[in-house]
């Protein structure tokens, strides 16, 4: 007699979103957009004016995960993979008030980490992630977030996408994170298109500018997250309404 309708598919694509997303972001949608004819490739010129204005509108554009030190930075970004900035940022006002450091995170328990991030998707996953990274960064590291990609990588729940984020916002690094956002953008646009979010992160890398690397992952995605939506764009307030290539724009 069967005692659980889920299936082993479905409990590893869970494991998998938090552990590092390994189905890109907007799969259909970038299928959908392959499909179409290919467009014209950016200019370097156009690609220079569309980063001018992202750095004119914002000079110095801010990740909209709170955090206090790089390891609340790591834990924040762990924490969001399938969920909401504002839903991260909900729960671990409290938790990062009593548990800032690896240590404190370990003394705090699985158990109660669970309940304090409970409003977060997967956060069963999650809370024996980040109680495990946290131990990894006192055994291995002494305590202190590494600044490298391979070491970010070996940590439990952390993924490529949660190495680029911490080593560019903790580290200054000009790393390009691709999030749901960032990959719908990068293939709407025309900009870096990709079926996967690797393949958009190194077709951002060959196309943007040095000068503009160090922000441009933060453009990218609060542009997706608050101007070009995935059910509605709003092409009408576009600062790159005029070199975007999406041929439904509404402008």
């Amino acid at each position: 007699m069967a005692k659980s309708t889920t299936t082993p598919a479905k409990r590893g694509s869970a494991a998998g979103k938090v552990a590092g997303v390994k189905r890109p972001p907007g799969a259909a949608s970038a299928r959908k957009i392959a499909s179409r004819p290919q467009t014209t490739p950016w200019s370097e010129a156009e690609i220079t004016t569309a980063f001018s204005r992202f750095e004119q509108a914002s000079p110095e554009p801010k990740s909209e995960l709170e955090h206090s030190n790089p390891f609340t930075l790591l834990v924040a970004v762990v924490l969001s993979a399938q969920a909401t900035d504002a839903g991260v940022n909900k729960a671990t006002r409290e938790l990062f008030a009593i548990a800032d450091t690896p240590q404190k995170m370990v003394e705090l328990g699985e158990e109660r980490l669970r309940d304090l991030i409970k409003t977060i998707g997967l956060y069963r996953n999650k809370a024996k992630n980040v109680i495990a990274l946290s131990q990894k960064l006192i055994d291995d590291f002494g305590g202190v977030v590494p600044d490298s990609r391979e070491a970010l990588e070996s940590l439990p729940g952390a993924g490529r996408k949660t190495a680029n984020v911490v080593l560019n916002v903790a580290f200054g690094q000009p790393t390009m994170a691709v999030d749901t956002h960032v990959f719908r953008v990068a293939n709407r646009t025309g900009l870096a298109p990709g079926d996967t979010p690797l393949a958009v992160e190194l077709g951002l890398e060959r196309v943007i500018p040095a000068a503009f690397m160090r922000h441009a992952h933060h453009w990218l995605i609060l542009h997706g997250r608050y101007t070009c939506l995935a059910r509605k764009p709003r092409c009408e307030s576009c600062l790159i309404n005029d070199l975007c290539r999406w041929p439904e724009k509404t402008v």
